[in-house]
């Protein structure tokens, strides 16, 4: 299967959610006036797409069609769907880093993905033939550390790694000192998903980003958020909530597969204005790519 037929299995109950209630306003709305804008804001906004991005989409929608002069609901759907995907923005830069060495630092809570996130990524970035290892940065929980060994034996990437309860920093440290010795490209480095007690998060955070400002200041550096797609309108709330504690560069979505909320990636893109990055439609090791938004919307409609 094909990566587009991946992605239009993976967002299939996004579709149904999402674009068969457009369809089915477009159908049963031959005339287009104000009944019809509100009825497909309210098919986006019970697809989780949010009322702030629901209403922005709609009201460039009212804009176009009458500066086009459009009168028929196939029209529309077209002007609906290149909307959308302006919305998201051209995502030309993906995950592929500006210049290497680089580094990324994946925060999320626990529970979203971001062990196994890390894994498909560096098999992905090691497919596009860069050199990576991987730093278990998540010390506070034993099973974060096993399942990012589980995942470097599987992509055959190196995992540098202490005990559970060992300073997330030092092991940040050694795995810096380890990169440059053995010229790895990219550096992933897990942390803690410790939100619910975010001044030991940011105390957290802040001393990594300090270590890697000092050793490895050469290094292009992004913090990518882990979200959760299945939650919706709270991962925006997440999100925000990260958004406090670290400078977030981009965003990877995972279980998009289990959703009828995919929405929400447009909501994301829009009201945080940070880049989707990467999106899980999948379980399996392939199924993590980087983010194209015509693609996205394509596969919806």
């Amino acid at each position: 299967m094909g990566w587009f037929d991946k992605l239009k299995e993976g967002l299939t109950k996004t579709r149904d959610s999402l674009a068969d209630k457009i369809g089915e306003v477009l159908s049963l709305n031959k005339k287009i006036d104000e009944e019809l804008f509100e009825e497909l804001e309210e098919a986006m906004i019970m697809s989780d797409i949010g009322y702030k991005t629901s209403s922005e989409i709609i009201d460039t929608l009212r804009k176009r069609v009458k500066e086009n002069k459009i009168s028929d609901s196939e029209n529309v759907k077209q002007t609906l769907k290149e909307i959308i995907v302006e919305m998201m923005g051209n995502n030309d830069m993906g995950i592929i880093p500006e210049n290497t060495p680089a580094v990324f630092l994946i925060v999320g809570v626990n529970g979203v993905g971001k062990t196994t996130s890390i894994g498909k990524m560096a098999y992905y970035l090691k497919n596009k033939g860069f050199k990576v290892a991987l730093a278990a940065g998540d010390t506070f929980r034993a099973a974060a550390i096993d399942q990012l060994e589980v995942w470097g034996r599987r992509c055959g990437i190196e995992v540098i790694k202490h005990q559970e309860g060992s300073d997330p920093a030092a092991v940040i440290f050694d795995a810096i000192q380890s990169a440059k010795a053995k010229k790895a490209d990219i550096l992933i480095c897990d942390t803690a998903g410790r939100l619910h007690n975010k001044k030991n998060l940011m105390e957290e955070l802040r001393k990594i980003n300090k270590i890697l400002e000092k050793e490895y200041s050469q290094a292009y550096k992004q913090t990518l958020l882990v979200l959760d797609a299945t939650t919706g309108q709270n991962a925006l709330i997440q999100a925000k909530q990260f958004m406090e504690v670290s400078d977030v560069n981009g965003i990877i979505l995972t279980k998009l597969d289990g959703t009828a909320k995919g929405g929400i990636v447009i909501a994301v893109s829009n009201e945080l204005n940070i880049p989707v990055k990467m999106i899980g439609v999948g379980e399996g090791i392939e199924d993590l790519q980087e983010f194209n938004p015509k693609a996205f919307v394509d596969a919806i409609f």
